[in-house]
């Protein structure tokens, strides 16, 4: 055995036992874990997040083959094609849109997904083809069909799935419309960031069958999973959230970026001003935290950014997506938030009072939300599908 060989053994077998430790690696995917590496399925230049800076960095595997195998077998995030293939170099570039989940949010999601002998599944994001690969090992690769809208990361993604010996069905396509051609399907999940679950899945999934996706709104670029059961008839999904993740966006829904000055051309001071006594912790939270969700589906056609912290004062930007209102809290250590809005909607207003909804109903975590799609559309609910949970703006 080479040294590499072993350092590649070692490395994974020691991110299994991590997995397995804390529950996210489930006894019946370990198999494929053991014998389908993620390193397989990676390419020679890749940009690895380190944790340590929170910085996406470049790693080649000509280059450093000891580092680059240290992070293939990570629990980290890997983008392995920035700015939509347009990027060259090894700088990263400036949108990551194709990349390898971290290996304990590949595992939580599939097992939500709940896969017995013989489903037939259906993914939507190839990306690299580690997660069909993981599904071909456990069904056989004749039960996995998974779509990649961008053209050159599928014919890699293709070529890595028959050289590693698990060919499943490899699609070139916008997997919005999911694959007709390969339904019905028991499974169905996507490995991409949702705004809008679409119908035409639902329809594709047996009765009885699942659908896990991300799925958030355009609040923040956080996402939960939703983990639907298709109903006996077909004719809609719904089930609850399963906990928080983040996930490129599927690419027919990215939302265009924001630009500050077509919202804010003069000074924050031109908006009129206010004051809340909400703090920051009370508001915001941590990157993943539930009220950022639920403020999420109150506060819809909105978009908020949370700006660096300098001299103990954080601003925090509310952009509409209808019009042009924004506002803008600034959080301050130890003193009152000011509040500056302006525009048509009074956005500190409905982001105040869709914080105060969560308060009320006990700080509700991801699990007693929910999504129900059907022909009409979606409705996002709290604790049952009756709890239908309406805008701040209705």
């Amino acid at each position: 055995m080479t040294a590499n060989a072993h350092q590649e053994r070692s490395s994974r077998a020691e991110l299994g036992r991590v997995l397995m430790s804390d529950g996210t690696l489930s006894p019946d995917w370990a198999p494929s874990f053991a014998a389908v590496p993620r390193s397989a399925f990676l390419p020679d230049l890749m940009w690895p997040f380190d944790m340590s800076t929170a910085q996406s960095v470049a790693v080649s595997r000509t280059d450093d083959p000891e580092t680059w195998q240290e992070y293939a077998e990570s629990d980290v995030p890997v983008v392995t094609q920035w700015d939509d293939g347009r990027h060259s170099g090894t700088a990263p570039g400036l949108v990551p849109t194709s990349s390898a989940s971290m290996p304990s949010v590949v595992f939580r999601m599939l097992c939500d997904l709940d896969v017995r002998p013989g489903n037939r599944v259906l993914e939507i994001g190839t990306g690299t083809g580690w997660n069909a690969a993981l599904l071909a090992h456990r069904l056989g690769p004749e039960n996995v069909v998974t779509v990649e809208v961008d053209g050159s990361v599928a014919e890699s993604a293709r070529a890595a799935l028959e050289r590693f010996g698990l060919p499943a069905r490899v699609a070139h396509g916008d997997g919005f419309q999911g694959y007709p051609d390969g339904a019905p399907y028991d499974r169905i999940m996507a490995t991409c960031g949702l705004r809008s679950i679409p119908f035409a899945w639902v329809r594709q999934c047996r009765p009885g069958g699942a659908i896990v996706a991300p799925w958030g709104t355009h609040y923040s670029n956080g996402d939960a999973v939703a983990r639907l059961i298709v109903a006996g008839d077909g004719e809609s999904a719904s089930g609850a959230f399963t906990g928080p993740v983040e996930f490129m966006k599927l690419r027919a829904q990215r939302l265009p970026p924001v630009m500050h000055r077509e919202y804010v051309p003069g000074s924050v001071a031109d908006g009129d001003e206010s004051s809340t006594t909400v703090s920051e912790t009370e508001f915001a939270g941590e990157r993943f935290a539930p009220q950022r969700f639920a403020l999420g589906l109150r506060l819809r056609d909105c978009v908020h950014v949370v700006a660096g912290k300098c001299e103990g004062a954080r601003p925090v930007w509310f952009y509409g997506l209808t019009d042009r209102s924004w506002a803008c809290v600034q959080f301050r250590d130890g003193d009152t938030a000011r509040v500056w809005q302006s525009g048509p909607r009074r956005l500190w207003d409905e982001a105040e009072a869709a914080h105060q909804w969560w308060e009320e109903r006990g700080r509700p975590g991801f699990t007693r939300f929910g999504l129900t799609v059907d022909s009409d559309g979606e409705r996002v609910w709290l604790d049952s599908p009756e709890g239908v949970i309406s805008p701040t703006n209705t």
